[in-house]
C-alpha cells in the first residue's frame, strides 16, 4: 500500500535539523500505517505510543526531552539510539500537553526523529489553552489514497509508471486509455480509504469493500460524542448524512433541515470540517493569487472526505462495474465532482493546508459557475468537470472573458488533448484560450501537465 507521502518523510529524515512532524488527516486515512511503513523501511528501531489506548503515557513527557527519552527506555526496556529510532506519538489530540512540548524536542534534541498524528487534532488546535509550538513543528496533511496509489496497490506498475511520465504531446493508445478508464470506474465505487481498498484487492469483491466502508462511516458517527458538550448529536448526525447528497451544490442551510436554525447547522458543519470529514470549496472572485484573499465565506460548496464513502452513503456502493456508467452520471455527475475535488485538495505540496475554490456569477440574465479554480504559480487555472466525454463549456468561456485567462482545464472521460480554442459569447465577444483536456485518471498529474 504505497503512499506518495513516504517520499516527503524520507526527505524529512535526511535533514540535519528536523522539526517534529505532525500528520493531520481524518480517521482511517492511513496515518498510522504510513508511519509504521516508514519506520520499517528507514529505521533500525521504532517506538509507538497511542495516547487514547495508554493515557498514562502522558506522564513520560512531564520533564525535559532528555528525561522523556530515559523514561521511554525504562518503559520499553531497551536503549534508544537517538539518530536511528523513530518515536511515534499517535492520537496526540488525547494528550494536548504533550503536543505543546513538541517544541522542546526541536530545541533540545533536533537529531531525534519524532512524529505525531491525530485524527481529531484540529479540535485541540482550535481550542488550545497552551502555548503553541509555532515555528518548531511542521505539518503533513494526509488524505485518502489517490488514484495513482490505487494503481500501485493493485500491482498495475506499468500503468502507474506510464501516467507518472505521460505528456499530452504523446499518443494515448486506445487499449491503455480503456484500461485506465475501467480502473477509474472501479476506484469511483471503492474510493481511497486504505482498508476498503485492501479489502477489495484481497477479495476482488465490492461487497467486502462495502462492508469496510459501512464500518468506517459508523466509526465517524461513534466519534460525535468526542466533539464536546456543544454537540447536538441528532442534528450533527443529520448534517453528516445529508452531506454526501449535497456535494457539488451551492450549500443552503435550509436543504439540511428547514426546522433547524442556520447557526446550529453551521456549528455542526464546522465540527465535521475539523474532523476532516467535510471540506468547503469557497467562492473566490479570482482576480489574483492567492485565491483565498478574495474568498467569500458565505458562498461555498461542500466536498465529502472520500468518493467511495460518498457512494456508499448515497446507496451506490454495491453497483456492478457494468452499471458504472450510470453511476458516473448519477446525481448530475456529483461523484465525478467529488473524485476530482478530493484529488485537487491534495494536489499541492503535502505541507500546505488543503484548500480549493470555485467561481460563480449569479445573475437573472446570465448565471455561470466554474467547478474548481486552482493556482499554478501566479496563474489562475479554471477547471471544468464533465461526467461524460463531451459537454458545453459556456460558464468557462464567460470566466475566461471576464478574467482575461489564457489557459483552462477540462476533465472528462475522453482521451487527453491540448488545443487552441475559440468561441463566441452571446454578447458577440470572442474568447481564445488554450484548453488542456484530460481524463479523470490523469487528475493526479494535473499540476505537472499544466506546467508542461
Amino acid at each position: 500500500m504505497h503512499r506518495s507521502a513516504l517520499d516527503y518523510l524520507i526527505n524529512w529524515k535526511q535533514k540535519a535539523r528536523h522539526k517534529p512532524l505532525v500528520i493531520r488527516g481524518a480517521r482511517q486515512v492511513g496515518k498510522s500505517y504510513l508511519v509504521s511503513m516508514f519506520a520499517r523501511q528507514h529505521f533500525s528501531d521504532f517506538i509507538e505510543l497511542n495516547f487514547e489506548k495508554d493515557p498514562g503515557a502522558v506522564s513520560l513527557f512531564s520533564g525535559t526531552p532528555q528525561k522523556a527519552i530515559q523514561l521511554l527506555e525504562l518503559k520499553y526496556n531497551k536503549p534508544i539510539d537517538i539518530e536511528n529510532t523513530l518515536v511515534f506519538l499517535d492520537e496526540i489530540q488525547a494528550a494536548p500537553e504533550v503536543f505543546a512540548k513538541l517544541r522542546y524536542f526541536y530545541e533540545d534534541l533536533p537529531q531525534l526523529h519524532i512524529i505525531a498524528a491525530g485524527s481529531l487534532l484540529d479540535f485541540v488546535l482550535e481550542d488550545h489553552t497552551f502555548s503553541m509550538p509555532v515555528g518548531r513543528i511542521e505539518y503533513l496533511h494526509l488524505g485518502p489514497m489517490t488514484f495513482e496509489e490505487f494503481l500501485a496497490a493493485s500491482k498495475k506498475n506499468l500503468l502507474y509508471d506510464f501516467i507518472q511520465t505521460y505528456s499530452v504531446t504523446k499518443d494515448m493508445p486506445d487499449s491503455v486509455h480503456l484500461d485506465l478508464v475501467s480502473l477509474f470506474k472501479t476506484y469511483l465505487i471503492i474510493g481511497g480509504m486504505p482498508e476498503a481498498v485492501l479489502a477489495y484487492l484481497e477479495t476482488q469483491s465490492f461487497h467486502e469493500s462495502e462492508r469496510v466502508k459501512a464500518s468506517i462511516l459508523g466509526t465517524y458517527e461513534d466519534d460525535f460524542h468526542k466533539y464536546g458538550s456543544r454537540v447536538n448529536h441528532l442534528r450533527i448526525l443529520n448534517v453528516f448524512k445529508k452531506l454526501p447528497l449535497m456535494v457539488g451544490e451551492k450549500f443552503k442551510y435550509v436543504n439540511v433541515d428547514r426546522n433547524e436554525r442556520a447557526q446550529g447547522i453551521e456549528n455542526d458543519l464546522h465540527l465535521l470540517e475539523m474532523a476532516r470529514i467535510a471540506f468547503r470549496v469557497k467562492h473566490s472572485a479570482c482576480n489574483g493569487v492567492p485565491l483565498g484573499a478574495e474568498a467569500n465565506e458565505k458562498k461555498f460548496k461542500l466536498l465529502f472526505l472520500d468518493v467511495g464513502l460518498m457512494a456508499s452513503a448515497c446507496g451506490l456502493g454495491m453497483l456492478d462495474l457494468e452499471a458504472a456508467d450510470d453511476l458516473i452520471m448519477s446525481n448530475s455527475g456529483s461523484l465525478c465532482e467529488q473524485f476530482a475535488g478530493q484529488h485537487l485538495l491534495y494536489s499541492d505540496d503535502c505541507f500546505k493546508k488543503p484548500e480549493l475554490y470555485y467561481w460563480v456569477r449569479e445573475a437573472k440574465s446570465s448565471s455561470a459557475e466554474v467547478d474548481y479554480i486552482i493556482s499554478s504559480g501566479s496563474k489562475i487555472i479554471p477547471i471544468e468537470i464533465k461526467a461524460g466525454k463531451t459537454g458545453r463549456l459556456k460558464s468557462l468561456h464567460q470566466f475566461i472573458n471576464e478574467k482575461g485567462i489564457h489557459s483552462a482545464v477540462r476533465i472528462n472521460l475522453a482521451k487527453p488533448s491540448v488545443f487552441q480554442d475559440s468561441n463566441k459569447l452571446t454578447g458577440g465577444q470572442t474568447v481564445e484560450y488554450r484548453l488542456l483536456s484530460i481524463p479523470f485518471y490523469l487528475i493526479g498529474q494535473i499540476r505537472r501537465l499544466i506546467h508542461e
